[in-house]
C-alpha cells in the first residue's frame, strides 16, 4: 500500500481527533515533507485541508439531518468551542453552521468527500540518474505563492516571465527552471520561473532570488506533454520513492527545460529534479 493510501486511510478513521501533518506521516511511514508532496499530487488537497474538509463536511450533514446541539457537532468534528467551529465552518462553506442547519439543504455546500483511490497507479517513471551538484544554483525570476488549488496559474506565469529570457542580468545559459519552494502544512508553495545567474546584485527590483545549496538529486525524464507533469509527480512521490528506499529532503525541487523543450507547443521533455536526504552518494 502506496503513502498516500495509507494516510487517506489514517484520516478517514481518525479526522475528528487532533490530528497534524506528523502524526499522519507517521501512520503513512514516510516523512512529513514527503507526504505533503505525494498527498497533494494524488488529491489535488494538502493533508491538513483535506482533515479540516472532510471534519466540517460530516458536521454540516450532522447539521442538515437537524442535530440540535451546534456545541456537540463542533466537538464531534474536533474543535473545542463553538466559536472556533463557527470560524472554520465559515471559512470552509461562506455561512454559518446556524444558516446551514436552518436551510436544511447541502446542495450549495462544496464538501469534501472521501478520496476514492484508484487501483491503477499512475505510470511509473523511467528509473533515475543520481547526480550530486558541488555549488550553489543561484536561480533568479518571477515568483508567485500558489495554493494547491490556484497552480493552474503557473502558465501564466511563465507567459509573464519569457520575455525576460536571454535578458537577466548575469544570466548563465539558456535553461530555465520551475522551482517549488517554502513550502507549508496547508499546501502553500512559492514557485519560482526563472533561469541561473552568476549573482543577484544587478537584477530587478521585483525579482525573486533562490540559492540552492549543493545536494544529491534524483532526476527523472518527464517525456509527455508539460500538461501532464501532475502524473509523474504522482509516480515519483507515491510511488518510486516509496519503493527506492530513499528518502526526499526538505529542501527546493524543480523542473528543468533544457534546450529540447519547446515552450511553444509544451513538448519535448521536463526534467524533474528531487533532492535526496543526506547519505545518498551518486
Amino acid at each position: 500500500m502506496t503513502p498516500v493510501r495509507k494516510a487517506l486511510w489514517y484520516v478517514e478513521s481518525h479526522f475528528a481527533d487532533a490530528l497534524t501533518l506528523e502524526d499522519v506521516a507517521a501512520r503513512s511511514g514516510v516523512s512529513p515533507y514527503h507526504l505533503a508532496r505525494g498527498f497533494a499530487s494524488v488529491t489535488g488537497l494538502p493533508v491538513m485541508r483535506y482533515v479540516r474538509g472532510r471534519r466540517l463536511s460530516e458536521a454540516a450533514r450532522a447539521l442538515v439531518g437537524g442535530a440540535p446541539d451546534i456545541l456537540a457537532v463542533a466537538l464531534d468534528a474536533g474543535y473545542a468551542s463553538h466559536e472556533a467551529f463557527t470560524r472554520a465552518f465559515r471559512d470552509q462553506f461562506g455561512r454559518t453552521p446556524e444558516a446551514v442547519r436552518a436551510r436544511g439543504c447541502l446542495d450549495d455546500l462544496e464538501l469534501v468527500e472521501p478520496f476514492m483511490m484508484t487501483d491503477a497507479p499512475p505510470p511509473a517513471p523511467q528509473a533515475p540518474r543520481l547526480e550530486t551538484t558541488r555549488q550553489p544554483l543561484l536561480i533568479a525570476g518571477l515568483g508567485q505563492r500558489y495554493r494547491d488549488e490556484t497552480r493552474a496559474g503557473m502558465p501564466a506565469q511563465w507567459q509573464r516571465f519569457a520575455p525576460h529570457i536571454g535578458h537577466v542580468p548575469g544570466q548563465i545559459g539558456a535553461v530555465t527552471y520551475g522551482v517549488i519552494c517554502n513550502g507549508d502544512d496547508d499546501g502553500n508553495a512559492d514557485y519560482i520561473c526563472g533561469v541561473e545567474v552568476t549573482d543577484f546584485s544587478r537584477l530587478p527590483a521585483d525579482f525573486a532570488r533562490l540559492r540552492i545549496a549543493p545536494a544529491t538529486y534524483a532526476i527523472f525524464l518527464h517525456r509527455d506533454h508539460v500538461a501532464a507533469i501532475r502524473a509523474t509527480f504522482t509516480a515519483i512521490w507515491d510511488h518510486w520513492l516509496a519503493r527506492s528506499g530513499l528518502a526526499a529532503s526538505d529542501a527546493p525541487f524543480f523542473e528543468r527545460y533544457g534546450a529540447g523543450f519547446d515552450p511553444d507547443t509544451g513538448q519535448g521533455g521536463v526534467e524533474i529534479w528531487i533532492p535526496l536526504a543526506s547519505g545518498v552518494g551518486a
